[in-house]
């Protein structure tokens, strides 16, 4: 059975009114953006140094823990926010926690969003900065996380490095990832009831501000849709009242079949992103997850 704090975290989301913003079309992305973080607070840092720099059109914070490992190792990190908002303050509470606990250095993407930019730019500017971090870390160091919209640009960033035989990352980390930008699995109706911060109609139409003149199934906007081939390590949380799921399922068998290094964690009775919330034992339970598989990677 979830927590006692289970309870209470999920009835706080639903008071909030996310699932009321994400019920709506076209859906108010500026209601979103005012919990929108740019520059983190030195209390939200937990004791980490912070720089900011640009590539293109991304604001990158850099996170420096103060006990940093001997070997140079880089987390880049994608938040998730439906491609239209984020960072938030769960983004940058949960890194700096995985920052000063792992001793890992850390990169936050706050990327171009819909509807000002479209995929296409976004993705770019995803590669270009992954491209930045190749020139100071190898890329056997660098370890990719991100939750929701943050977990598919990662996927679909590391697929096109395959396609043009780029140097692959150590290990992903998808959190809770956006597989299939059509949102069109018939098994989505049963899941959106239990999910008390996504709805499908928010997040298509989310999707559509984003897509410009793509197919919806297109992998740019829909790793399900292309190739899991040659993919380093994935590390992949899925909740199951998550209307994500069950396109996640789908993800998860193609990724098995496709012969990757998959370690699949399930949060039973779960919300959307369960790692990164506040308060509740079984996000710290999860995180605590999160930071040993971190752990793992930069002995």
């Amino acid at each position: 059975m979830p927590s006692f704090s289970y309870y209470i975290v999920t009835t706080v989301l639903r008071i909030k009114g996310l699932k009321k913003i994400f019920s709506q079309d076209p859906i108010p992305y500026e209601k979103l953006r005012k919990e929108d973080i740019h520059k983190p607070s030195k209390r939200m840092l937990k004791g980490n140094e912070s720089t900011q720099f640009k590539v293109l059109n991304t604001l990158v914070t850099t996170l420096l823990p103060q006990k940093k490992k001997k070997e140079e190792f880089l987390l880049l990190y994608c938040p998730g926010g439906a491609f239209v908002s984020g960072p938030n303050l769960l983004s940058w509470d949960s890194l700096a926690k995985l920052t000063n606990n792992t001793g890992i250095t850390a990169w936050l993407l706050d990327y171009p969003k819909a509807p000002e930019s479209k995929i296409l730019e976004t993705t770019q500017n995803i590669d270009a900065v992954y491209a930045k971090a190749l020139e100071t870390y190898s890329a056997s160091n660098i370890i990719l996380m991100g939750d929701s919209a943050g977990g598919n640009l990662i996927l679909t960033l590391t697929q096109r490095l395959i396609e043009k035989a780029l140097p692959l990352p150590k290990r992903l980390i998808a959190i809770c990832p956006a597989f299939d930008g059509s949102l069109t699995n018939p098994e989505i109706d049963a899941v959106d009831p239990y999910d008390c911060m996504l709805s499908k109609k928010g997040v298509k139409s989310a999707k559509k501000m984003c897509q410009g003149d793509l197919e919806a199934t297109d992998p740019m906007m829909s790793p399900l849709f292309g190739s899991f081939k040659g993919f380093p390590p994935v590390d992949l949380f899925m909740a199951e009242y998550d209307i994500l799921y069950p396109d996640q399922k789908l993800g998860r068998e193609k990724m098995k079949a496709e012969g990757v290094d998959l370690t699949v964690i399930i949060g039973e009775k779960m919300p959307h992103i369960w790692p990164l919330l506040p308060f509740m034992k079984e996000a710290t339970q999860s995180l605590n997850e999160i930071e040993q598989i971190i752990a793992r990677q930069v002995k």
